[in-house]
């Protein structure tokens, strides 16, 4: 079993999205039981998700979190988890870096809308 810890940013956004889901917003409802569902799910096997290739990341990974690795976890049709994997061969830590939707995601990573 692995650990999952958040980033600060990925934290704050959380909190934000927690406070929106409390207050009765269905998507924040949603967005948050997709983040538990992918969360158990990755907690079982930190591959579950698609390892992004190098040339794709943006530069803001490899600055403000020093990934070693860059992971991308489909939690729907539209929403995606950027996640990287930390630690050594006793301890492993999947880092949540960013949740972003679908078309957010592709901009970011440079993908090319036909």
């Amino acid at each position: 079993m692995h650990e999952i810890r958040y980033s600060a940013d990925f934290n704050g956004d959380y909190i934000k999205l927690r406070k929106r889901a409390d207050s009765n917003d269905g998507e924040s409802r949603y967005l948050i039981e997709l983040i538990s569902k992918a969360t158990a799910k990755l907690a079982e096997n930190s591959e579950a998700g698609s390892k992004i290739p190098h040339k794709l990341w943006p530069k803001e990974y490899t600055q403000k979190y020093d990934a070693r690795n860059l992971w991308k976890y489909d939690l729907d049709r539209n929403w995606r988890l950027i996640y990287t994997i930390a630690g050594n061969q006793v301890q492993i830590f999947l880092i949540y870096l960013e949740c972003m939707n679908h078309k957010d995601y592709e901009r970011k990573f440079g993908y090319k809308r036909s």
